[in-house]
């Protein structure tokens, strides 16, 4: 009899042991299952955010660099072949700049360049490159009171060579002191130089503090030759702000891209809706401006980022 009630308990006991056992699998088979089900909604939930965020994002860069371009209220005109009838475009080496990049000028750029065109412009992704340069030479070669008599010659020390955008234009067959400011290309009234800088004045550039009043780089002589322009063709002050908003964000678009997201996180604004003065002004186009929005978007974890990672000053 003893040893069977000692058979029997030691059942009991393994019985309960087993039970204990299997209680104790049951607790953390169901710990385990929470922990995955959690995970997987927690990744789940960030998957939702990051998609929301990525959508985002890219209406509003579609607000910055819009996928059929910006309409300029001008057309090319014969710009192209006086530039390069006058030495101020050496066609060679401008088409071996877009060459050697891997994306040559299309037929349409080749004519505006060597035909000139009638073509209204339109700036893209796709052409914005082609712009600057182009736009750049306009502004170098024009001969205007901002170029004869303002800040590029007030701190120019008697050489003019001495800027980026001056001594970096190194795409024409004569020497630049000789093509700077040489052409009357765009002959413009008291009224139409009177807009030009009261825009001209109002419209930066993050690649530097100065505005496209003090071209001194690239951009700005561009920008300044775009305004010259529009000014001629009797673009009105908030044509042309406008203009540079948009144009600058092709040559910009990740600074640009910054500071609409800026614009929607701190102050509910979408870019295509907010005043172009405001866009381009030191606030947030020049580099300090810029640079201000930059860290707020940092400290926040907010900065985006585009294919393009915006411009530099060169050709």
């Amino acid at each position: 009899m003893t040893d069977i009630h000692e058979s029997t308990n030691q059942e009991k006991l393994t019985v309960r042991l087993i039970r204990q056992v299997a209680l104790v699998i049951f607790v953390v088979t169901l710990a385990f299952l929470a922990g995955v089900g959690g995970g997987y909604l927690k990744w789940g939930q960030t998957e939702t955010v990051d998609i929301k965020r990525q959508k985002g994002l890219t209406a509003l860069y579609e607000q910055v660099n819009p996928r059929d371009g910006y309409a300029l209220p001008v057309s090319y005109g014969a710009l192209g072949p006086q530039l390069i009838e006058n030495g101020v475009i050496d066609y060679r080496a401008f088409a071996a700049i877009y060459a050697n990049s891997g994306s040559p000028l299309a037929n349409g750029q080749i004519e505006i360049l060597n035909q000139g065109s009638d073509e209204q412009i339109v700036i893209t992704a796709e052409n914005a490159h082609f712009l600057l340069n182009y736009f750049w030479a306009v502004g170098l070669a024009n001969k205007n009171p901002i170029l004869l008599d303002g800040p590029i010659v007030q701190n120019s020390g008697g050489q003019i060579e001495r800027f980026a955008s001056t001594g970096g234009w190194t795409l024409g067959s004569k020497p630049v002191a000789e093509v700077y400011a040489s052409l009357d290309l765009i002959p413009l009234t008291s009224e139409q130089q009177q807009r030009l800088e009261e825009v001209a004045a109002g419209v930066y550039r993050p690649c530097c503090n100065n505005p496209t009043l003090f071209p001194d780089c690239n951009h700005g002589m561009a920008m300044l030759g775009l305004l010259e322009l529009m000014a001629s063709n009797g673009a009105n002050t908030d044509q042309m702000f406008e203009a540079a908003k948009y144009v600058n964000a092709f040559w910009f678009p990740q600074q640009n891209l910054e500071t609409a997201l800026y614009l929607k996180s701190s102050q509910s604004m979408d870019f295509q809706d907010v005043d172009a003065r405001l866009v381009t002004n030191a606030g947030f186009s020049s580099s300090s401006g810029f640079a201000s929005a930059h860290e707020e978007l940092r400290s926040r974890g907010l900065l985006p980022q585009v294919p393009n990672q915006g411009g530099s000053c060169g050709s």
